[in-house]
């Protein structure tokens, strides 16, 4: 037989002998016996309560309800005799008239996106909450937000891990912009496969990443677009908004949350911008360069990132800068290079940041290409240092990409880029971070191209592959 829950607000019993319950038998009609005498009679159905993260919502039933979301209640759910609960699409009864529901332990963790949730404090470490952006459960380790991994098909299989992405550049001296984006698996050597195509043809852009979607941004012809893709799925970019401003040869890095874009020319460009990565949108204002650079790079623990690049007037200065990711505000000076120079690449894991070939700026034309590898550790300051060479004179390779073990340098030409006589390269080699030497060969290119933006999934070894 059905139970039935009547709530009565406050009132006075003038007889002691009144009560209140149901009938034992038959249908379960509400029996009252004796009197009751009272003023302004509040009854109502017994309370449910609804869970919207961790904060509980009421709702007093008191008539025929329907309910179209998810509820849930520590006790009894009780429907009035006569009443109706009427249950929507997404909730768990059946429709029409109800006697017994019963819910046991059941939870709903917190729920909202990307941005809205403090980065880095006002939680306790082991929080959990879903990411409606990430579409995945995500938890605070105490440091930062990540994100569960589960491995669902062949896309997000172990094997599919650690991708490096070539999007965009140039296929002759004189420019003649691509749309290609091709992709290797980093930590297995061999040549590039194709991934898909940019929307927009453009040669120096820039690009940063999370373990999920890769970002492209800026470039040659002057744009502020920004594209993106989705890392374990081959396919065309899609449009997530525009740069501040136009931004030919910016830098970019990111943390697994944020991306940055630093710089640009015609004129010379101090201006910072950032995204979030996993949420569509133009980009804000970060900050200022101490002073602006274009033709740079960029690389990122996931505390800090670092520029490099040439100044305004074409100027020796080649000092590095740093930002903290999550704070807004101006770039820092970090130290000094081994050696200036312009149209380099740089890769990092969460440790070292390493800037391979490109142009000596100190040269008076700015036509010398370097085989020079150097290397800093992110978290400090000071001056660079050696770590190397390349096989092969290599310069507007403009960014490497990498794993939490290995940076690959990909592309790029091997000789002025501004010379009638260079020569466009296809091939790509690679170092081991944490061991300074010289660089191997890795594999090639679909075809010889110049001035690509690259990224990985595990960029900076913040995918901890």
């Amino acid at each position: 037989m059905a139970s039935y829950r009547i709530g009565i607000g406050s009132f006075n019993l003038k007889d002691g002998a009144v009560g209140i319950g149901t009938e034992s038998t038959g249908l379960g009609n509400l029996k009252v016996e004796g009197t009751i005498k009272t003023t302004d009679l509040d009854v109502g159905v017994s309370t449910f309560t609804r869970y919207a993260g961790f904060e509980g919502e009421q709702n007093n039933i008191i008539r025929d309800q329907t309910l179209s979301g998810e509820y849930s209640t520590t006790g009894d759910i009780v429907v009035d005799d006569g009443n109706t609960l009427t249950v929507g699409l997404g909730s768990t009864a059946c429709v029409g008239s109800v006697e017994c529901i019963s819910v046991k332990h059941h939870f709903s963790v917190p729920v909202g996106d990307t941005a809205g949730r403090n980065k880095s404090s006002g939680y306790a470490e082991g929080t959990v909450r879903y990411n409606r952006d990430l579409g995945t459960m995500e938890f605070f380790n105490g440091n930062e937000w990540r994100q569960f991994t589960y491995i669902a098909d062949i896309q997000n299989s172990p094997s599919s891990r650690g991708r490096g992405l070539s999007a965009g550049g140039a296929l002759n001296v004189g420019g003649n912009q691509s749309k290609i984006i091709e992709y290797i698996q980093i930590q297995t050597l061999g040549d590039s496969l194709n991934f898909g195509e940019l929307a927009t043809a453009v040669r120096y852009n820039a690009a940063c990443a999370s373990n999920t979607r890769g970002i492209f941004a800026g470039g040659i012809p002057n744009t502020d677009v920004i594209e993106y893709v989705t890392i374990p799925s081959e396919g065309n970019a899609i449009d997530f908004g525009n740069l501040s401003t136009n931004a030919p040869a910016p830098a970019g890095l990111s943390s697994q949350t944020r991306g940055l874009f630093a710089g640009g020319y015609s004129p010379v460009r101090n201006t910072i911008d950032y995204i979030e990565i996993n949420t569509l949108g133009n980009a804000l204002d970060f900050g200022d360069l101490f002073t602006g650079k274009y033709y740079g790079s960029g690389c990122a623990s996931p505390v800090r990132g670092i520029f490099q690049g040439i100044t305004a007037n074409n100027t020796s200065e080649g000092r590095y800068q740093y930002v903290t990711i999550a704070s807004k505000g101006n770039s820092i000076e970090w130290g000094d290079p081994v050696y200036k120079r312009t149209v380099a690449s740089f890769a990092s894991n969460s440790v070292r940041g390493i800037l391979a070939g490109g142009v000596n700026a100190q040269h008076p034309w700015f036509d010398v290409v370097t085989t020079s590898i150097e290397y800093i550790t992110i978290a400090s300051t000071g001056s660079a240092e050696y770590f190397g060479d390349l096989s092969r004179y290599r310069s507007n390779s403009f960014n490497g990409c990498s794993t939490s073990t290995r940076a690959v340098f990909c592309g790029g030409a091997g000789d002025n880029v501004d010379s009638p006589s260079a020569t466009l390269m296809d091939s790509c080699e690679f170092v081991e971070i944490a061991s300074s030497g010289n660089a191997q060969d890795f594999g090639d290119l679909t075809q010889p191209r110049r001035a690509m933006g690259h990224c990985s999934d595990s960029h900076g070894g913040l995918g901890g592959y």
